[in-house]
């Protein structure tokens, strides 16, 4: 099945987990695909990969450090020089930290890779979305967002609680994110919505890292009913290709349906207001 061909694909996070699961079948169904990745080599690898394996000849890579803000605006104009569409933008790199740390500008690192990163990268690319008919921005959040806490006065810099609290939080982000960059997107042909992929058995977190000694505990009990990474794109794949996911509009999705999020998520106020600290933080940021 050939039903993306010239369909302009834009996806980090693509070189391991649902990411890669996701770049597998983008390509199989012929899009125009552009992985993000930090590694040239694994990178590299990856996309020769999927070229051997889909027959896909349209597969190319852009290497980013997602944790600074200025290599993120850097790759977007990279990208904006390749193509004049952007049919489809997948935010879904991210990372979790047994402890919260300080990122490479100055930002609590977790919060930089699962929040900022997917911001200015959107924002970044904002009217190609807007003038591409039908385009969709997909996100990756987690049903960890039902544990988050977002207060703007210290999210950005503050090091104090532990890792999982600030992934929490960024997860939340992700929603909230979602729903003010809808708003945006209203008056225009394009979608924004974020989905949770569940537990999948990945390298991501506690498969395969040091969270901890309860973390790794719990992470080890959980494996045996994780799920594949095939099985965790499943709703990102659907988000990002389905004609009825097209009803969707800054929705939480798990397993194809939209559900409810934490209370905080629906807070219209609070969205605009980190969209708005966003700016601002990201402006800050030029080199």
């Amino acid at each position: 099945m050939q039903d993306l061909n010239n369909k302009v694909i834009l996806l980090t996070g693509a070189t391991d987990g649902i990411g890669k699961a996701a770049a597998n079948e983008f390509a199989r169904r012929g899009a125009s695909l552009t992985l993000v990745g930090r590694n040239r080599e694994k990178t590299e690898q990856v996309a020769a990969e999927l070229t051997a394996t889909t027959g896909n000849k349209t597969i190319e890579y852009l290497l980013c450090d997602l944790s600074r803000i200025a290599d993120v605006k850097r790759m977007a104009q990279e990208f904006r020089a390749r193509h004049q569409r952007l049919d489809v933008l997948v935010n879904n790199a991210g990372a979790t930290f047994k402890q919260p740390v300080l990122g490479p500008d100055g930002y609590e690192l977790t919060f930089a890779l699962n929040h900022l990163a997917y911001f200015q990268l959107t924002n970044s690319l904002l009217d190609l979305l807007r003038q591409t008919p039908d385009a969709r921005v997909v996100s990756t959040s987690s049903s960890m967002q039902a544990r988050g806490k977002i207060e703007l006065e210290t999210i950005a810099t503050s090091i104090v609680g532990s890792g999982p609290q600030a992934y929490a939080a960024s997860k939340l982000a992700n929603i909230l994110f979602t729903k003010a960059l809808q708003r945006r997107l209203n008056g225009s042909s394009a979608i924004a919505n974020c989905f949770e992929p569940g537990m999948v058995k990945t390298r991501f977190g506690g498969f395969g890292s040091d969270q901890g000694f309860l973390l790794n505990i719990v992470y080890a009990l959980a494996k045996p009913f994780s799920i594949a990474p095939a099985q965790g794109a499943d709703s990102l794949i659907w988000l990002a290709t389905a004609p009825e996911a097209a009803e969707l509009r800054g929705q939480y999705v798990s397993k194809r349906r939209a559900i409810t999020p934490a209370a905080q998520a629906l807070d219209a106020q609070l969205a605009e207001d980190l969209w708005t600290f966003s700016e601002k933080l990201c402006a800050g940021i030029t080199g």
